[in-house]
């Protein structure tokens, strides 16, 4: 579950602020691993130069860090799809008269290739007017993100360990008409994404998409058009609009978006919540629906810490978890192979259940090399409760494989107070880090993030494993981090329709609890109290190079561990297992979400 939530650094002077995430937003963008690479990110945007770590982090005041598949397929009559299109609330309808709604341009639209048919999507034209970019700085950026989003860019590429399955059908199939190709919640964004920039681009009198909706039964028609809506209502509010914004968002009470609905319905309406909440706490309003003023007082770590049923069946029903687990501790057992005394320094334990399958390595290979101690020590700032029990219940199960075992937590208020004499070292112990999103959570505070790295270092680890989820919802850009959200989100909420009923009480929560807190604060904050700040494995390779780390090569029995897992869940066929570099990336039908990497210092 912590895969759900969970947005950097230079051979001399490079910053984990300073790098341009929304340059990194797409995996399969090449990188050179020379340092020249690196970049800061926001020099033209503020003006200066960054340099160090705060540059990333704008809000400080600092420069900051950023299918349709194989086509539709067209089964449908002539007839059938023109009753679809008079039964069709058409967001461009809004835009017929301009002054009754206010309506501007959005800036991020530039002129794009016809849509011909559904399945064809459209390839920028090089050359955007050059007013439009005058009128609109951040239109070009913008565009091209979503213009990315919209052709598949952000695909797992390289070398493709589990090929996403061809079948896209999911747990609820029987709601829709046979007749018709489910689509999967990415493929309906992406749809919804190529008309709205194309709607801008027509230059004709006529309605500019008639016919484009063949192929799609009049439910798909009307997720087109929520996402549509949804776009160009993030846009107004990027462009400080809040007036046009609020009244596109009134229109979302004609179109009915649901938390019980299809994942495309469900995350509109989470997303629709959170721009409310953004104009609202923009103009001085009160927050609606009681949502409250201080995001920030939702700790999203300290929920994750604690043990509850939606998380649990998130992981029972979900590869995810297990497949950066079980893939990761395989890279930990090869590197204290010949090491009689094993000292595991967890940054987020949880519920500990790695460490079961670390111990039972350690116990099967006695004869050759007996393990004398297995020493466990937990990093933390909160819920020491939660650890206190994790360690009780390792203790029990190394006594029951005859395994000498320590447990210690280490309690610090925040990680300046870290040091290296607080881990009890023995000489001969052979020391490795073990961090599973923990790091994320710390680039809204990144004096103390580099004051855990040197730590770090310090205490010299044969190998320190890193999980992060691998999204940039860490830009300065408003509308780019929204559109960076919503895709991330929707292609989550698609992975939880694989197995979950859609009034499941635990599907419900996980939605409406877990991921809308940080949808909300991903889009509705600014400044400290946006904390969820997630990047991509690229910014984290610069950051970590900074320390004098070197990225290994995940082992062929780390792959195959993940590949185990992954076979043996139901919805396996959709979670796609893919190499970025050395590094395993971990997604929902070819759509990364989680980075694995394995480090060592120099």
């Amino acid at each position: 579950m912590d895969f759900l939530f969970n947005s950097i650094f230079s051979s001399g002077d490079i910053s984990f602020e300073g790098i341009d995430q929304d340059k990194f937003s797409s995996t399969d963008r090449s990188l050179n691993n020379s340092m020249d690479n690196v970049q800061f990110y926001g020099v033209e945007e503020y003006g200066g130069n960054p340099v160090g770590i705060h540059s990333l982090y704008p809000d400080y005041g600092y420069c900051p860090d950023e299918y349709l598949g194989e086509g539709f397929i067209l089964s449908k009559s002539q007839l059938q799809d023109q009753q679809q299109q008079q039964q069709s609330f058409s967001v461009y309808e809004l835009f017929d008269d301009i002054p009754q709604y206010g309506l501007v341009l959005p800036p991020f639209v530039a002129c794009l290739e016809d849509i011909t048919k559904p399945g064809e999507i459209p390839t920028v034209i090089p050359d955007v007017e050059a007013k439009k970019d005058e009128e609109y700085p951040f239109s070009l950026a913008v565009l091209e993100l979503l213009n990315n989003h919209v052709n598949g860019f952000k695909r797992l590429s390289g070398e493709r360990v589990i090929q996403p399955s061809n079948d896209v059908t999911t747990f609820n199939d029987c709601q829709g008409a046979a007749d018709y190709r489910t689509l999967s919640t990415e493929e309906i964004l992406r749809f919804a994404g190529a008309r709205f920039i194309q709607s801008y681009s027509q230059q004709t009198a006529s309605h500019p998409f008639d016919g484009s909706f063949s192929g799609l039964s009049q439910e798909q028609t009307k997720d087109v058009e929520l996402v549509e809506l949804l776009l160009a209502s993030a846009e107004k509010v990027g462009g400080q609009q809040y007036e046009s914004a609020s009244r596109l968002l009134n229109f979302f009470d004609y179109l009915a978006p649901s938390d019980t609905g299809n994942p495309v319905q469900r995350v509109v309406y989470y997303f629709i919540e959170a721009l409310k909440e953004r104009i609202d706490r923009e103009t001085g309003r009160t927050t609606s629906k009681g949502l409250g003023k201080n995001l920030g007082s939702f700790d999203m770590d300290k929920a994750m810490m604690v043990p509850d049923a939606p998380k649990l069946a998130f992981h029972q029903g979900l590869p995810f978890s297990q497949v950066e687990k079980f893939a990761g501790i395989q890279a930990i057992i090869e590197n204290v192979s010949e090491s009689n005394k094993v000292h595991v320094i967890d940054l987020r334990i949880a519920n500990g259940v790695q460490w079961i399958a670390l111990m039972q390595a350690l116990a099967s290979r006695r004869e050759d090399c007996p393990i004398e101690l297995f020493k466990v020590t937990a990093v933390a700032t909160t819920s020491k409760h939660v650890m206190e029990e994790t360690g009780k219940w390792l203790s029990n199960f190394a006594d029951t494989l005859k395994i000498p075992f320590t447990f210690k937590i280490v309690m610090v208020s925040d990680m300046f107070e870290l040091k290296e004499d607080l881990f009890e070292l023995d000489e001969d112990e052979t020391i490795a880090v073990y961090s599973s999103y923990a790091l994320r959570g710390m680039i809204s505070q990144p004096a103390q993030l580099e004051s855990l790295m040197r730590v770090i270092r310090s205490l010299n680890p044969c190998v320190m494993v890193v999980t992060e989820v691998d999204a940039n919802h860490n830009s300065p850009v408003f509308v780019n981090r929204f559109i960076e959200a919503l895709f991330f989100y929707g292609t989550l909420f698609d992975s939880l329709e694989s197995f979950m009923n859609r009034n499941e009480p635990n599907r419900m929560a996980v939605e409406g609890k877990y991921c809308f807190q940080a949808i909300r604060n991903i889009v509705a904050t600014e400044g400290e109290e946006r904390t969820i700040r997630n990047v991509k494995i690229d910014v984290w390779r610069a950051f970590f190079a900074r320390f004098g780390m070197e990225e290994l090569k995940l082992s062929p029995s780390s792959i195959y561990q993940a590949k185990l897992i992954v076979k043996s869940f139901p919805c396996g066929d959709s979670c796609t297992l893919g190499m970025n570099g050395k590094c395993m990336m971990i997604g929902w039908k070819g759509t990364p979400h989680t980075s694995l990497s394995v480090w060592k210092f120099l």
